[in-house]
């Protein structure tokens, strides 16, 4: 039997849900379209990577999960943070280097953490945190937890060998793993084509007899009946699941990439695909909102984005006399 899973597209969306999905993509486009802004003013510093054209993928798990499940992230985790509820505020404080922000500023954009959230990490090294991952889904088993754990990661991850070790164990454990590959085509700079062998990712899944599907991770429905068929799959069944969704980055992998590995007529092709105007277009075909409603939910988002950058801007740097503390165990605890 094969561990490939066919999920359904969606096609049908209440009002309610429908806004609140267009307000959680929104607002993570217009949080990263301002970082970007707030960085070419040197206000942010440090690396960058924006989540525009995926927030799909974030939006669509998150809704499956819930507020005791454990999630990890990669360093382009702005989207996936906001998605889960960490304040917009406290998180651009983080990328400022402040002390209002989630790590008292030290973590910065790829590392930004929030315990009480269950959101640990934000991790720079591409792969390094699949076997955490693996080990706190392990831990909750043991425990008897009744909760999951949630990786994302890239397609970049998915040619490491700590991407196979980590799905390896999962399966051999069977731990309560929801692993979610944000295939966005290009590691960094280097297209899928070149870097593995099979690009159908979700073979690589099925391999380990785990439960796998590839979904169109710009269809934010789509995206999130995979995430809950997958989360029921877990609980039911006590094993990991592998969740692919293939998806698009509209801009450069940093701040400080050139973008000359792919044409910018092919960038263009896929914003015609953008999951935000996907949505919007559903809604408002569906008349289930109006083009009033979209402008003030707009505006909204803009007057919250612009608070988060003044709480921010307002922000305390930390004293110097502090930067040893949390660096050894016998230092004081965090007030």
């Amino acid at each position: 039997m094969s561990n490939i899973i066919e999920i359904k597209p969606v096609h049908t969306i209440d009002q309610v849900h429908g806004m609140q999905l267009l307000y959680q993509m929104m607002r993570i486009r217009r949080f990263e379209e301002k970082s970007a802004e707030m960085y070419t003013k040197t206000r942010i510093r440090g690396f960058l990577h924006l989540y525009i054209g995926e927030e799909a993928v974030a939006v669509g798990v998150m809704q499956a999960l819930v507020a005791d499940d454990n999630i990890l992230s990669t360093y382009r985790e702005h989207g996936h943070a906001l998605a889960r509820g960490i304040d917009a505020p406290v998180i651009m404080a983080e990328m400022y280097g402040k002390m209002q922000g989630c790590c008292r500023g030290r973590g910065g954009s790829m590392h930004l953490f929030d315990a009480g959230k269950k959101f640990y990490g934000g991790n720079a090294i591409v792969a390094g945190h699949l076997p955490i991952a693996v080990g706190m889904a392990l831990a909750s088993k043991k425990q008897n937890k009744q909760n999951i754990t949630c990786c994302f990661f890239g397609d970049g991850a998915v040619a490491e060998g700590a991407f196979h070790e980590s799905m390896n164990l999962a399966a051999l454990w069977s731990v309560p793993l929801l692993m979610v590959c944000e295939n966005n085509l290009y590691a960094m700079g280097t297209a899928i084509r070149y870097s593995h062998a099979v690009q159908e990712l979700e073979k690589k899944g099925a391999a380990y007899g785990i439960g796998s599907v590839a979904v169109n991770g710009m269809d934010v429905l789509e995206v999130e009946r995979a995430a809950r068929e997958a989360v029921e799959r877990i609980h039911t069944t006590g094993r990991p699941f592998f969740l692919v969704c293939n998806t698009y980055r509209f801009r450069a992998h940093s701040m400080f990439d050139a973008e000359l590995y792919r044409d910018k007529s092919e960038v263009e092709e896929w914003k015609k695909k953008d999951p935000i105007q996907a949505l919007q277009k559903q809604l408002l075909n569906e008349q289930l909102v109006t083009d009033e409603d979209v402008q003030r939910l707009s505006h909204e988002i803009e007057q919250e984005v612009q608070a988060a950058v003044d709480f921010a801007e307002a922000g305390t740097w930390e004293p110097v006399e502090e930067l040893s503390r949390f660096v050894y165990s016998d230092q004081r605890k965090p007030a």
